[in-house]
């Protein structure tokens, strides 16, 4: 079956997995993805509330396919065996959007404590390693698959307190340009049939954080929605234009 990407972003027939679902990204972008018409597999660690945020896009979108997978992205394992059974279940898988997150910092640098470091190590990088060696030979065989990381710029030009998470950053960053190179590679002078690529930002906001923080001018910062629209419409472009590439939505450092 073949992706449309025409009309208003459409996406049907795609079979799209969120990594990191439950959270504000991962809520905005199950919504987008379902409205686009791709059929959405969502996971995180945190079960109650991953089904809330299939919930929620399945009553937005009636009638689209959204299913929650409770998975440890810590686990090589489990991770690969929810590539192969999205795939096997669905017969395709088109993507990965990468949106694990977290954060650790501190004031200054000296203050920097390397157990920030340790977890964020895992949040921010193993997860990236364990799921794009898992769904690698899947987004080869889609015909137009994507990897897709969402990063910060804080990953091209680190704060003395931001060490431990731009460096988090940064080395995910590297892993998925790495990716990248192997997608370009095995398409020969064909060019690539798939493609990773990494959506920067400044940070993001949600509406519950503007709740909190009436008075907060969030500058800079990008919108759950917005970042949600960006994702779907990475699938628009051909591979080859988008693969290796950093997409800005925010200013370049």
């Amino acid at each position: 079956m073949s992706i449309s990407t025409g009309g208003q972003g459409s996406l049907e027939g795609a079979v799209i997995a969120v990594a990191g679902a439950a959270g504000p990204a991962g809520r905005a972008t199950l919504l987008r993805l379902a409205e686009a018409g791709a059929t959405v597999v969502g996971c995180d660690a945190d079960a109650g509330r991953l089904a809330e945020a299939v919930d929620a896009a399945r009553y937005a979108h009636g009638g689209a396919t959204v299913i929650g997978d409770t998975v440890d992205l810590l686990d090589p394992e489990q991770t690969r065996e929810w590539a192969d059974r999205t795939e096997k279940e669905f017969g395709r898988v088109d993507g990965l959007v990468h949106l694990v997150g977290g954060w650790r910092g501190s004031k200054t640098f000296g203050e920097t404590d390397l157990h920030d470091w340790d977890l964020l190590h895992n949040l921010l990088i193993r997860t990236v390693q364990h799921t794009s060696l898992a769904f690698y030979e899947g987004l080869q065989r889609s015909g137009n698959g994507r990897y897709l990381l969402t990063s910060a710029a804080g990953a091209s030009k680190p704060t003395g307190g931001n060490a431990a998470y731009a460096a988090s950053k940064a080395a995910a960053e590297a892993w998925t340009l790495a990716l990248a190179d192997g997608f370009r590679k095995a398409g020969g002078e064909e060019g690539p049939r798939a493609a990773a690529a990494i959506l920067v930002v400044k940070a993001l906001v949600n509406d519950q954080m503007r709740a909190e923080r009436p008075n907060a001018k969030f500058a800079g910062f990008t919108d759950v929605t917005e970042l949600a629209e960006a994702i779907a419409g990475v699938w628009g472009r051909p591979a080859r234009e988008v693969n290796g590439k950093r997409l800005w939505l925010t200013p370049e450092p």
